[in-house]
């Protein structure tokens, strides 16, 4: 009697350790299918991220192309604003320096 009850100790223990290693193996597909999973997601995340930077991009680069052109165009007005402003200066200013040279040319020191 006491071999039979032996043997069936054994064999719960056989029966224990196989729904052991059924519970492990679930275990372990259940993490590798939840990490191919967090991969994609992952991987989804950065292609996400950096179609928004790139877009980004080139927003910011037809903003300032786009600005470029009247940058450019507001540039020309302001340096022909100020060549006008020195040629009034030059023209108010010149016979003043030209009387001055005058008088230092013709003046003899003794």
């Amino acid at each position: 009697m006491d071999s039979m009850r032996g043997q069936g100790g054994i064999q719960m223990l056989l029966t224990a350790e196989q729904e052991a290693q059924q519970i492990v193996y679930a275990a372990r597909n259940v993490k590798t299918t939840r990490l191919r999973q967090a991969k994609e997601e992952a991987e989804m995340e950065v292609t996400n991220y950096r179609s928004h930077l790139e877009a980004e991009y080139k927003q910011r680069l037809s903003e300032t192309s786009g600005s470029s052109d009247s940058t450019e165009k507001r540039l020309e007005v302001e340096t022909e604003q100020k060549i006008q402003h020195l040629k009034k200066a030059a023209s108010q200013v010149s016979p003043d320096v030209i009387a001055m040279l005058t008088k230092y040319v013709t003046t003899i020191k003794t």
